[in-house]
């Protein structure tokens, strides 16, 4: 494999934002720009324990893969827990941090963490593993992880010796519908008539939906939706989120096509606002928060009117984020995700492969258990 080199950069700025666009596409997630905005609002550095260290291959002269990474200094912000393996780190007298992730930080999105551009992938995927673990031990780091690989990715990964974990996310799929009421005559009587009375409670309140998208954002309703961030964000955990003003700001001038904001009024006050981006075929839903609560708004902005846009708009997929087994009866299916571990110390390493082949099977029954609880007709 000594025709392969690499190269780290703590940097995004390092890498070249043309070249990276040429491995990653149109991805919202791992577009230049969104890991630009991150690292330049200081929502990712040192100083807030995510200090980049992104990953680039060579052969020969040329660029064959990319990978988005990062030192951790502790385990927020991941979406894939590994708290215990920490704990049990301390318990026995060792560092668990640094770790090296390969991740969108803060965004529990699934995707092509690594992209490689290369005739043989194996044989990249085996010189980044190989790499990986020789520069974890070199490093005293305790580990590497990619979160929120797809499946073929993780496949690759496991094939070359890493640790497979997997977990459960609830997802919308649109099957050609014409409306939200062809989406709901998919279901059974009693799951239609609650998932109606539920909107009803919306309109009855003279609440109003309107959207807003690319040019139509202005600073203004920028600077709102991140403040209902931010408060939402305090009164539910009691700390400010991850994401700063100055990084809606930065992505607002740099992503505005991709970007789609919701905003709900009464009595034409804005009382409420999501912050979604806008992939291919995919619509995500990131990003919410309100100045007061009301009953089924979080429901109505963050589920209903993301599946009636990507009705309206043709889109395949509606990703609202991570857990919420509340997403079921509302239409969002159980679906794997998956993520790649390697430990350095090897009794760790056998220790915790054991757990996540357990944790596997558990998993496993959990996603079926989701399925019986989906609200469609059975037919």
């Amino acid at each position: 494999m000594s025709h392969f080199s690499h190269q780290w950069f703590n940097s995004i700025n390092q890498i070249d934002a043309t070249q990276w666009h040429y491995f990653f596409g149109s991805d919202p997630f791992t577009q230049h720009a969104f890991l630009y905005a991150l690292e330049q609002s200081q929502c990712v550095s040192a100083k807030t324990g995510w200090q980049p260290h992104h990953l680039a291959v060579y052969e020969g002269d040329k660029l064959v893969a990319l990978a988005p990474g990062y030192l951790k200094a502790h385990s927020y912000g991941e979406y894939v827990f590994d708290w215990a393996w920490a704990e049990a780190y301390e318990k026995n007298g060792l560092d668990y941090y640094p770790k090296w992730l390969c991740c969108i930080p803060f965004s529990p999105i699934e995707g092509q963490r690594i992209r490689i551009m290369h005739s043989n992938p194996k044989l990249v995927y085996e010189y980044i593993t190989e790499q990986l673990n020789t520069h974890c031990a070199k490093q005293a780091w305790s580990g590497w992880h990619v979160n929120f690989c797809d499946k073929a990715q993780a496949t690759h990964l496991y094939d070359t010796g890493a640790m497979r974990r997997i977990g459960v996310q609830f997802q919308w799929f649109n099957n050609e519908f014409k409306d939200f009421d062809d989406f709901l005559k998919t279901f059974n009587a009693r799951k239609r008539k609650a998932v109606k009375k539920e909107r009803a409670k919306i309109t009855q309140q003279n609440i109003t939906i309107e959207w807003l998208q690319g040019e139509q954002i202005t600073t203004t309703v920028m600077q709102l939706f991140c403040e209902f961030y931010q408060r939402t964000y305090l009164k539910r955990s009691g700390h400010l989120g991850y994401l700063n003003s100055d990084f809606f700001s930065l992505l607002h001038a740099l992503m505005a096509e991709k970007l789609l904001i919701m905003l709900a009024k009464k009595d034409h006050k804005v009382i409420a606002a999501t912050l979604s981006l806008i992939g291919d075929n995919t619509l995500y839903g990131r990003y919410w928060g309100a100045s007061e609560e009301i009953d089924s708004l979080h429901f109505e902005l963050c589920y209903y009117q993301g599946i009636e846009y990507a009705i309206k708009h043709n889109i395949h997929c509606f990703n609202a984020g991570a857990q919420g087994e509340h997403k079921i009866a509302r239409g969002f299916q159980p679906i794997t995700t998956y993520s790649a571990h390697h430990i350095v110390h090897p009794g760790f390493n056998h220790a915790i492969a054991d757990y996540l082949e357990r944790e596997c099977q558990h998993i496993e029954i959990y996603k079926q258990q989701c399925g019986t609880l989906l609200p469609f007709k059975n037919e």
